[in-house]
């Protein structure tokens, strides 16, 4: 299922993200846009009214005593790109700028959806510049305030306003897997290798996003669909070279996904943006493989080496299976179809109720919980409530006895006892009688 986009765009420091920290719901790192802050997302889910749509935020460059750059604008037309609705935020203290104007010729060439937010209405100048803002020639206009509320519901009618509610479309069993993973780590290579070892090309349809395309093969008999995510190919290398944004293609696909492949490239090593983007794909719960490309071009590290080394920064995610392949020379490209299979048969994996107790049961006995104040956390039972990733409720005397290493102590148990490899797990705890 794929949801609508939202984008805000504006220039530095009129209220983008505070809108859009208003819009999701919660506050996100993302004005803290420094090195090593592991989660700056600029992208986030949001619901409003029943409706559930994606938000982009285009702010969080620095450009202070820094004329309105180049950067500046590429961060503004990927969002468009992407984008069904684009909210163009200025700011009604300040009045109309130069710079509000190059926004607006970036926006008049998109032929998308767009509505002016005049922020900052609560101050008293706001109020004498509202109507100059009409010079940029825009049909839909909402004054608000992002920190006091205001105007806040008729801007979220009016984004939602063509959005249609989701159905559930058609059912299609196959399995879908997608190739995520920074720009040039080989994502199009490894599929175009696969589709040309698995010979069998059934079909090569746009998908429904605007720039992924969804390839259909046939492996042993059986349909697969690759999603590759390289897209914005007519912009070349003026948009790869913004990292952090090749992260909105790779969340459209993760959408649309049973299985996401983290692509990482052997010769450059392991980068923050690849965890980031693994992340997300846990966060989804899909079902995860690392593949580490290029393989053909190590000489000096060993696959165990290597995989020591990825298991140290993917601490969070160990039970992910790792494939070292070279999508230029078809290298160990065999290895990849089989792990596939597998993690399809995991993220659907069903335990019987007598065993899932048995499992847990003893687990208790061997360890139990400590005691907090003389109250001891007590399981009463265990049931799988759902698939996709793997979903257990355990029926508590009090959840919030629940104590996190406790909580991963059985989920590792859960592994050690049933084939989970490559698919996250979710646990959930009820005190009993709870709905």
């Amino acid at each position: 299922m794929t949801f609508p986009t939202v984008a805000l765009v504006g220039r530095p420091n009129v209220g983008k993200s505070t809108l859009f920290n208003k819009i999701v719901g919660q506050k996100i790192a993302i004005i803290e846009d420094t090195p090593g802050v592991t989660r700056d997302r600029l992208y986030s889910d949001a619901t409003y009214n029943g409706y559930q749509f994606h938000v982009i935020d285009t702010g969080g460059i620095d450009i202070s005593d820094v004329p309105f750059n180049e950067e500046i604008k590429i961060q503004a037309e990927i969002a468009i790109n992407e984008a069904d609705v684009v909210v163009f935020i200025v700011d009604g203290k300040e009045g109309l700028t130069q710079n509000d104007f190059v926004v607006r010729d970036i926006l008049r060439k998109s032929n998308k959806k767009i509505i002016v937010a005049i922020n900052k209405m609560d101050h008293k100048e706001a109020k004498n510049n509202l109507y100059d803002f009409y010079e940029l020639g825009f049909d839909n206009y909402i004054p608000i305030s992002g920190i006091h509320n205001l105007g806040f519901v008729e801007l979220m009618d009016a984004i939602c306003l063509d959005f249609k509610q989701q159905e559930a479309s058609s059912e299609d069993t196959r399995l879908k897997f997608c190739m995520i993973g920074r720009p040039n780590v080989g994502k199009s290579s490894l599929t175009n290798a696969l589709l040309n070892e698995e010979r069998v090309v059934v079909s090569n349809v746009a998908g429904t996003t605007r720039d992924s395309i969804d390839s259909v093969f046939k492996y042993n008999g059986e349909e697969y669909v690759v999603i590759d995510t390289a897209g914005m190919r007519k912009k070349g290398k003026v948009f790869e070279s913004i990292e952090k944004y090749s992260l909105l293609r790779s969340l459209r696909a993760i959408d649309r996904s049973d299985i996401c492949l983290v692509i990482i490239n052997a010769e450059e090593g392991i980068m923050e943006h690849d965890k980031h983007i693994a992340g997300y794909a846990i966060e989804k719960g899909k079902g995860l493989i690392l593949v580490v490309n290029k393989w053909d071009t190590v000489t000096d590290v060993s696959i165990k080496d290597y995989t020591k080394l990825i298991r140290s920064e993917f601490q969070f995610a160990t039970y992910a299976p790792i494939v070292f392949l070279s999508a230029l020379t078809k290298k160990r490209l065999h290895t990849l179809m089989p792990e596939i299979i597998k993690v399809k048969e995991n993220i659907k994996r069903e335990i019987k109720t007598s065993v899932l107790n048995d499992i847990i049961m003893d687990a208790y006995q061997l360890n139990p919980p400590p005691s907090y104040k003389t109250n001891r956390l007590k399981i009463y039972f265990v049931s799988q409530t759902g698939i996709q990733p793997p979903k257990f409720t355990f029926r508590v005397n009090n959840k919030g006895l629940i104590h996190f290493s406790y909580e991963r102590y059985l989920e590792n148990k859960l592994r050690e006892n049933f084939e989970l490899t490559g698919t996250p797990i979710v646990l959930q705890f009820k005190n009993r009688g709870e709905e």
